[in-house]
């Protein structure tokens, strides 16, 4: 096993593309190598870097003759389209795409026993979950698999990545559903932002116990992205566990922001060309609910037309649908293009129009953090993939 490893910046500006190639291309170092897959994030992480991780892996190993199949870690999302794929991974081309099928593609390794789990949930969940993942990662033909990604606060397992790529990225229909019901089940509150969650414990059982003698090199990164530029604050490269849990410390300091008091206004903005389901979209409301005063008022402006979802097949959907309630704490205002507003006031959201809400609340004129508009304090957040916020006050209480 290589020896991990870690480079941190030192500066807020984040590590240089120079110093990542680097660190990259010394993964590498040692390793006699025919065929490798990587297995990326989607479009919908393309602030975690990995676009440009997997341009430098796909040309240091093509130039060396490997053969590099790329399969993006979809989940139950719509496959990269060639747009996105151009805009994320350069000019890798988009023929080495392998289209990830989480209904059909899967090979069953095992359970999570019912008793761990029943343990680690505290009796919330009592049954098993299957380990499920696509059956390329189980093809002996590929001397390597790279898993890049980022690690951000994430409301179904805690902190995102490492294992939960595999086993959800391209896993299959039960460990997706369930993991995600366990999450919603257990309390998003009780896991955001932090490591040994129940359903990262889940992920964890899963490495151990039934992918330990496969070839996998995680790549993790740690990111910020003000003004829309990718910050790459630390890169944690390594076999094992040890680069998530030292990629999680760093997580918890870039990527948690603690407001002084509860929020009376925030105003979330999806971009489109990111969020295109109403599921994915509710992460405007469970990243920011830790911040949200009672009786404030968070408004979402923008994102895409949702696509249909099975909910009957698609419990992981279902998970964050619940987990886009805001327990009648504060009230949810959509302003939304594509979407009328009778519609939106039929699920028991309110809705704006969303013309007005964008001149009122310009998200280009708009400062990430506090803003007065018309005399009142606004919070302003342009992307809420890419952290948590929590109200310090009921943090320290």
């Amino acid at each position: 096993m290589m020896k991990d490893i870690y480079c941190i910046a030192r500066t807020e500006a984040g590590l240089a593309p120079e110093q990542i190639k680097e660190a990259l291309l010394a993964s590498l170092e040692g390793r006699a190598l025919k065929k490798v897959l990587i297995l990326p994030p989607d479009f919908t992480r393309f602030h975690s870097n990995a676009g440009f991780i997997t341009n430098v892996y796909y040309h240091a190993l093509t130039e060396r003759g490997v053969q590099v199949d790329i399969m993006p870690a979809l989940g139950t999302h719509v496959p990269v389209t060639e747009q996105q794929w151009n805009a994320m991974f350069g000019d890798v081309p988009f023929e080495r795409m392998l289209v990830h099928n989480w209904r059909t593609d899967v090979v069953k390794l095992g359970e999570v026993p019912a008793d761990f789990v029943s343990e680690i949930t505290e009796g919330l969940w009592t049954e098993p979950v299957a380990a499920e993942v696509n059956r390329l990662v189980m093809d002996e033909s590929y001397d390597l698999i790279i898993s890049p990604g980022q690690v951000v606060p994430h409301e179904v397992i805690g902190m995102a990545n490492h294992a939960k790529n595999l086993f959800v990225g391209v896993g299959g229909s039960q460990m997706i559903n369930r993991s995600h019901m366990i999450g919603a089940v257990y309390g998003m509150e009780r896991m955001m932002g932090k490591d040994y969650t129940p359903v990262r414990r889940i992920f964890d059982y899963g490495m151990e116990h039934f992918l330990k003698d496969r070839p996998i090199l995680f790549v993790l990164t740690v990111t910020t992205a003000p003004g829309g530029k990718i910050h790459t604050h630390g890169l944690f490269i390594g076999e094992g566990r040890d680069c998530l849990t030292n990629a999680v410390k760093l997580a918890q300091e870039k990527n948690i922001d603690f407001v002084e008091h509860g929020l009376k206004k925030c105003v979330v903005y999806l971009d489109p060309s990111e969020f295109k389901s109403t599921w994915l979209g509710n992460k405007a409301v469970y990243r920011t609910r830790m911040a949200m005063a009672d009786g404030g008022e968070l408004i979402i402006q923008e994102f895409k037309k949702p696509e249909n979802t099975d909910l009957r097949e698609n419990m992981g959907a279902a998970a964050h649908l619940i987990h886009g309630s805001s327990d009648g704490r504060f009230s949810i205002t959509y302003a939304v293009k594509e979407i009328t507003q009778e519609e939106i006031a039929s699920v028991g959201f309110n809705a704006a129009d969303y013309d007005e809400t964008a001149k009122k609340y310009d998200p280009q004129k708009l400062n990430y953090g506090y803003n007065t508009v018309d005399g009142e304090e606004i919070y302003f957040i342009p992307n809420p993939a890419l952290g948590l916020w929590i109200n310090r006050e009921k943090f320290e209480e």
